[in-house]
């Protein structure tokens, strides 16, 4: 291993992380008062045992807000984001643009709380121009900075998914799988909604390919949806290692507390895996980033890159890395023994 560690392999590895956005896999809903104020003191406390953020809270207003009540539980989310431990990533989940709610919610909560949220997410988004209009939201309200993530919905959304994936403000592409499910009018059975018929169902299926085709074509993140077998352990964690190795996705929605380390633990790469991308890696750098015969097979700079975003999402979240990786993490808190060269 070379010691003096000419290069980051995010310098030498192009679009190994240039232009490539980097979330926590794990994305927490929650909208009652008392259940936002536990995710967020959760939150906190699983920053102190991992070191880092390895989940975002999302306050939820439009499914959180009663019928009447919207403009004070935006002021609630906005004290709410606020307090959040300076370190946590506090999100808000606003109503629909073409809701009567809508205006209103991006100037109290972009306006006053823009500074501390990690991004405002747009449900039922069905095209461009929904995105440009919640965009426009945002200038008003005076958080230029702040990234959007939307919430694909409908058939007809999934069909533009590659257009509103392309826009420069959208951060990340959820897909809403029961309200895509009803847009059918019962042409979809309702087992495609369960943790298993949601990876089965033709339609259910393509559009979930389309939505993480579009995603990565442009660099961003497609979000799974939810499983709704919250207190199914074994469940949640099948349908996220599914989401993962089989469909794409890179980040998912938890809706119970309950669901939050399955989704990190199936997201993330395993001890073997960070094991084999660190040699591999030590490898490259040893050979300034030449190809190299690694357990018997060629590896150049294409495959490195692959290696490389192993080790990014081990530090993501909150895996052990060994310790000749810590260089290229110094924030990272936990490290292995060294690993072996190649």
């Amino acid at each position: 291993m070379s010691r003096s560690h000419p290069a980051h392999p995010r310098d030498v590895l192009l679009g190994a992380h240039a232009g490539q956005i980097v979330l926590p896999v794990c994305d927490h809903y929650s909208g009652v008062e008392l259940r936002m104020r536990k995710s967020l003191a959760l939150q906190a406390e699983m920053i102190e045992e991992f070191g880092a953020c390895v989940f975002d809270v999302t306050l939820d207003c439009e499914d959180g807000a009663p019928v009447g009540g919207e403009a004070e539980h935006a002021a609630l989310v906005v004290a709410l984001a606020q307090a959040a431990d300076p370190r946590a990533r506090v999100a808000v989940r606003v109503h629909p643009v073409d809701h009567p709610a809508f205006e209103a919610d991006m100037a109290t909560i972009a306006g006053q709380a823009g500074s501390r949220l990690a991004h405002i997410m747009v449900p039922k988004v069905e095209s461009v121009q929904d995105v440009e209009r919640a965009e426009r939201a945002l200038l008003a309200a005076g958080a230029a900075h702040l990234p959007l993530q939307v919430l694909v919905e409908s058939p007809a959304a999934v069909h533009r998914a590659f257009d509103i994936a392309a826009h420069p403000r959208v951060q990340s592409i959820s897909f809403g799988l029961m309200d895509f499910v009803s847009a059918h009018a019962g042409a979809i059975p309702a087992e495609g909604m369960s943790a298993q018929g949601q990876f089965t169902h033709p339609l259910v299926v393509r559009a979930k390919l389309e939505i993480a085709s579009a995603c990565h074509a442009h660099g961003k993140v497609p979000s799974h949806c939810v499983v709704t077998e919250f207190s199914d352990a074994d469940a949640m964690r099948a349908a996220a290692r599914r989401a993962a190795r089989e469909f794409g996705y890179t980040r998912m929605w938890s809706i119970h507390p309950a669901q939050i380390r399955p989704i990190v633990e199936a997201l993330a790469p395993s001890a073997e895996e960070i094991d084999r991308a660190s040699r591999l890696i030590q490898a490259a750098v040893s050979a300034d980033w030449a190809p190299v015969a690694f357990e018997k097979q060629l590896h150049d700079r294409a495959s490195y890159r692959y290696f490389w975003q192993v080790l990014e999402r081990a530090h993501q979240t909150g895996r052990p890395l060994p310790a000749e990786m810590q260089f290229y993490f110094p924030d990272h808190p936990a490290t292995t023994a060294p690993a072996k060269e190649a």
